[in-house]
């Protein structure tokens, strides 16, 4: 059960307002992703991707649509934005990235496989590999360590930049929790004039750490940045069917905003007007007659198909893990008439059901009596409840290695799905950001 605020009046005007104030960049604004995994976040400040209609307040927002589509869903409108490189370790990340960003007209090569500790000391080494112009920095660094799920070692990380294990050596600014501070120096190499960064709810609960990383990441550039105080966004409040919230930190180069800009963001609190955090415009955690009630799950499967009658073969596939009883992990069935559970993904094979049978505790009685079986979420029901594109394809077949292979399987897509920021969530982000641009840097 989900508690309910009231949402501050000036807060939805300012939501309204953006209906009325947003005019279409005209300009290109190039995006530096970082820790990328299959691109969440890059997919989400592009735009032009659908997503259901029932994730878009068309009072509020009406400016996110640019199309209506099939099946409820609508075409979002394109931000201006273009991600001009990503990076990630993960080669799982890699393929699904270029397999569907390739398709919307970007390069294999803006993708690197590599940690962002060795892209920085490559490029410190006179071999440039960042972008000369870069607008925006965007970055969900790894969040594993601050993980209520997780060990939650934080600043004590004992995994590498590579993920690796390091248990014969103390932790150094080169391992995983620290992987932050590389991000900064990513900011401090090509001055963007905003960065983004987002990890999971769990790091403000310890002690001093959204201090610190603020602290650190306004120290970028010879304390080149003001960083403002990050806020926990719940992804259901932006029309993403799912439980799950996630810190953003917001830092705006000193440098490049004009006079009026520069002490308006150094007041507390900022007001409305010079916020770039997005209001909310459903209804889960807060509260207004304005916001549209919050998206349940019924309306994301709605044109979706069994796997057994499905084409699409991130729905034909899905975890085959028994039952395992209640006091484990991921054993529980999905509520049609609510929102999902945080799609993870470390699920060790413990991905949630669609459905129970009967004596498992099964409740979706409808579809029980129409003899449909007991089984897991498939990733596309997982992307989908993530807010990725229904054309977006996360099992991939090797068409050039035997029969039944894959270059991206079914249990590596549940990990990329999991890993990735809410693209709607990163959409609702870079268009408030869109907003105020001019705002903050029209001399």
């Amino acid at each position: 059960m989900h508690i309910q605020k009231e949402l501050e009046w000036e807060q939805v005007i300012a939501s309204g307002l953006e209906a009325t104030s947003f005019r279409p960049r005209a300009e290109q604004l190039n995006v530096v992703s970082l820790f990328s995994g299959c691109g969440g976040m890059d997919l989400g400040f592009e735009g032009d991707f659908p997503v259901l209609s029932a994730s878009v307040n068309e009072q509020l927002t009406p400016h996110f649509i640019k199309q209506k589509l099939e099946n409820n869903f609508v075409q979002l409108a394109p931000t201006g934005f273009k991600t001009v490189f990503a990076n990630d370790i993960l080669k799982e990340a890699q393929r699904a990235w270029t397999h569907y960003f390739t398709e919307k007209g970007h390069q294999p090569e803006t993708f690197h496989l590599e940690s962002v500790v060795d892209l920085v000391k490559k490029h410190k080494s006179q071999d440039k590999v960042f972008p000369a112009q870069v607008d925006i920095v965007t970055g969900g660094f790894p969040c594993q360590d601050f993980s209520i799920a997780g060990k939650r070692k934080g600043f004590s990380s004992h995994k590498n930049h590579k993920g690796e294990r390091i248990e014969d050596n103390a932790p150094s600014i080169e391992t995983r929790g620290q992987l932050y501070m590389w991000m900064r120096e990513v900011i401090a190499i090509t001055q963007p004039k905003i960065f983004v960064a987002e990890n999971v709810k769990g790091l403000v609960n310890l002690t001093n750490v959204k201090e610190i990383i603020q602290k650190d990441f306004a120290a970028a550039g010879d304390n080149g940045y003001i960083v403002l105080p990050p806020q926990v966004l719940h992804a259901a409040d932006y029309g993403v069917p799912q439980s799950r919230e996630r810190v953003i930190f917001i830092g705006i180069r000193k440098s490049a905003l004009n006079p009026k800009a520069l002490e308006a963001l150094q007041r507390k609190p900022v007001s409305w007007q010079y916020n770039p955090y997005p209001s909310p415009t459903h209804a889960f955690t807060t509260f207004h007659e304005k916001l549209k009630p919050y998206v349940r799950l019924k309306e994301v499967f709605a044109h979706l198909e069994e796997p057994e009658l499905s084409q699409d073969l991130s729905q034909q596939h899905y975890s085959r893990a028994k039952f395992m009883g209640k006091h484990c992990q991921g054993q529980i069935e999905i509520k049609l008439e609510g929102i999902a559970p945080t799609i993870r993904a470390e699920h060790h094979g413990n991905i949630e059901f669609r459905r129970l049978a009967t004596k498992n505790g099964g409740k979706i009685q409808q579809e029980l009596d129409k003899g449909l079986s007991e089984r897991r979420l498939t990733p596309r029901e997982c992307a989908l409840i993530q807010t990725f594109p229904p054309d977006y394809e996360f099992v991939i077949p090797n068409k050039n290695g035997r029969k039944g292979s894959f270059l991206l399987s079914p249990s590596k897509a549940y990990k990329v799905i999991g890993n990735a920021v809410p693209p709607l969530l990163a959409y609702h982000l870079a268009m408030r950001i869109s907003q105020v641009w001019d705002l903050y840097f029209k001399k």
